[in-house]
C-alpha cells in the first residue's frame, strides 16, 4: 500500500517546503540562478504550486512546492503523481512537522481505489519518496492504513458490501489485534431484544446484524458505535432515484468507527475498547415496517415510525443502550444521519452533539490541531418536543421541517444514561471533489482528530486527572467514578 515510499535511494532529488510569507528570504539566500528561475517560472509559494528547477545540464536539480501556513498535509499529496519517476526526499531544512505532514500526504497521494479496474496495460507508476528520518513512521503507516480501509468499504458497492461482508471486514481487523468478536444475526436479535435492528433489516434478503469487538484490558473504557447501512431505499417512505444513488455510504459511520478501532489496537493504546456496529439493509418487501409502527427498543422506551427513512437512529439506539453495558467512560457513536446536517455545514464539516462541554472542547481543538475539523451543534432540549408522539414514548423523526440535525441528535440522547459521557458525529463520510489525497468518493472524515482525541485522553492520569487536549492546548477533565450497571 505504501511501496511509494521507500528506505533509501541513490541521487533523490530534493524537495524544497516553501511558504509565501518566506518565500523572498529564502530565495535571497540561493544561488542567483535559481532565484531567478523560482520568479521566472511565477513560483509564489501558493498552497499546492510546484517549481520544477533544472541543473545545469537540463536535469531536475530541486522541487519546490507551496504549503499553507501552520501544518498542512494536503499540498505535497499530489506530488506522487504529478512529479516525474524517481526518487525524492523532503529538504533537511524542513521542520519535523512539515515531514511529517509531507511523508503523510505523500501516503495519501497514491491512495487508488481499483478494485473494479481491469488491470492498466501499463500500471501507474507514483514518484517514490525516500522516508524522512526524523517523522513517526509508525504513526503514518497506522493512519492511512485506517483511512484507507474507510474509504475501501465506503467506496464499495452495496452489492459487495452488505452486513455480511462489512461483518467479515470486522472480523479481519479483529483477528489481525487479537480482539474479542461476535455477531448476532438475524431472528436471533429478536430472541436478545435488538428490536429496532432486526424491525429495520428483516426486509432485506440479508440478515440484519450486530457486530460486536471487544479489545484491551487496561485504561478507560471507550465504546464506538457506527451505523451500518449498507444500504438506503428509504424503505417504505421510498428515496428518489437521486436520493437513493450514494446510498452504498450510508455505513460510512461503521467504517468510520471500524477504522478508528483499527488505529488505537494498533497503536496499543491504553483502552478498553468496544466496537458495536448495527449492520442492515433499509429495503422494501412485504414485511417491511411501516409508518405508524411501534417498536421496542432494547432501553425499554416505545418508539412510534413517523419515517422508515430516518432508519439510522433506529438500529443506533439499540446499540447506544447495549452500549451502556459494561459502565463505559465515554460513548461515541458515528453515523451518515441527516441531510440537515450537510445542509447547515456542508460536506466538509462533521456536525459534533456531546453532552459534556469538557469532551466537547477537546475533540474541536484536536480538530483544529489536525485539520480535521468538527463544528459544534447543541443538544437543544426546546426541540425535544418535536419529538412527542400521541401513541409512544417518541416519534423517530420531529413533527416538521426545523433543526433536523439537532432533534436527530435529541432523539440518540435519549437512550444516553445521565452522567454517561457521550458524543455523536454526524458526518457524510464523502469527498464530492477532486483533491490532491482526498479523491471523490469514500472518506474518514475526523478520523484523524478522533484518533488524537482518544490517544490523550488515554494517557496515564496525572494528579487524578486525565489529559484530554493537544499539547498546544492542554485541558484536563476530572475522571469520574465509572457506575456499575
Amino acid at each position: 500500500m505504501l511501496d511509494h515510499l521507500v528506505d533509501r535511494a541513490a541521487n533523490a532529488v530534493e524537495i524544497v517546503p516553501l511558504r509565501a510569507a518566506r518565500l523572498e528570504d529564502w530565495l535571497k539566500r540561493q544561488p542567483a540562478a535559481t532565484a531567478q528561475w523560482a520568479r521566472a517560472s511565477g513560483f509564489t509559494a501558493k498552497p499546492g504550486s510546484v517549481c520544477l528547477v533544472p541543473d545545469e545540464s537540463g536535469g531536475l536539480s530541486r522541487v519546490l512546492v507551496g504549503l499553507e501556513e501552520g501544518t498542512d498535509r494536503w499540498s505535497m499529496a499530489g506530488l506522487p503523481g504529478f512529479l516525474p519517476k524517481g526518487a525524492y526526499r523532503i529538504a533537511d531544512t524542513a521542520s519535523p512537522s512539515d515531514a511529517q505532514a509531507g511523508a503523510f500526504a505523500w501516503a495519501l497521494g497514491g491512495y487508488r481505489f481499483r478494485r473494479y479496474k481491469k488491470p492498466a496495460d501499463k500500471p501507474e507508476e507514483l514518484a517514490k519518496l525516500v522516508w524522512p528520518a526524523e517523522v513517526d513512521r509508525e504513526s503514518v503507516e497506522r493512519m492511512v492504513a485506517a483511512i484507507s480501509l474507510a474509504r475501501d468499504l465506503i467506496n464499495t458497492p452495496a452489492e459487495d458490501m452488505g452486513p455480511a461482508e462489512l461483518a467479515d471486514a470486522a472480523k479481519a481487523v479483529a483477528r489481525k489485534f487479537k480482539a474479542k468478536f461476535s455477531v448476532i444475526a438475524g431472528d436471533d436479535l429478536l430472541k436478545k431484544n435488538y428490536a429496532t435492528i432486526h424491525t429495520v433489516g428483516r426486509a432485506s434478503n440479508r440478515p440484519p446484524r450486530l457486530i460486536d469487538l471487544s479489545w484491551g484490558s487496561s485504561g478507560p473504557r471507550l465504546v464506538l458505535v457506527g451505523k451500518g447501512v449498507c444500504f438506503d431505499s428509504g424503505g417504505l417512505d421510498l428515496k428518489p432515484s437521486s436520493g437513493m444513488l450514494m446510498m452504498k455510504k450510508d455505513m460510512g459511520g461503521a467504517a468510520l468507527m471500524l477504522a478508528l478501532a483499527q488505529a488505537i489496537m494498533a497503536a496499543g493504546l491504553k483502552i478498553r475498547l468496544r466496537l458495536l456496529i448495527p449492520a442492515v439493509d433499509n429495503a422494501v418487501s412485504g414485511n417491511a415496517f411501516r409508518p405508524w409502527d411501534v417498536i421496542r427498543t432494547r432501553k425499554g422506551i416505545s418508539v412510534e415510525v413517523g419515517n422508515t427513512d430516518a432508519e439510522g437512529r433506529l438500529i443506533l439506539c439499540d446499540a447506544l443502550a447495549e452500549a451502556h453495558k459494561d459502565g463505559p467512560d465515554l460513548i461515541i457513536d458515528a453515523a451518515t444521519l441527516t441531510g440537515a446536517a450537510r445542509v447547515a455545514l456542508g460536506p466538509e464539516l462533521p456536525a459534533l452533539f456531546c453532552n459534556d462541554d469538557d469532551i466537547a472542547e477537546a475533540l474541536l481543538r484536536h480538530g483544529r490541531a489536525e485539520d480535521d475539523p468538527f463544528w459544534r451543534l447543541p443538544l437543544h432540549k426546546g426541540y425535544r418536543r418535536m419529538l412527542d408522539s400521541k401513541v409512544a414514548d417518541i416519534n423517530n423523526v420531529s413533527d416538521g421541517g426545523f433543526a433536523g440535525a439537532i432533534t436527530a441528535a435529541l432523539y440518540l440522547q435519549e437512550f444516553i444514561d445521565p452522567g454517561v459521557r457521550w458524543a455523536h458525529i454526524d458526518t457524510y463520510a464523502w469527498n464530492p471533489r477532486e483533491r490532491p489525497g482526498r479523491p471523490e468518493g469514500g472518506e474518514a472524515l475526523c478520523l484523524r482528530a478522533l484518533y488524537a482525541f482518544v490517544e490523550s485522553w488515554s494517557r496515564p492520569k496525572k494528579g487524578g486527572r486525565a489529559v484530554i487536549a493537544p499539547k498546544a492546548a492542554p485541558r484536563k477533565i476530572r475522571q469520574r467514578t465509572r457506575r456499575r450497571r
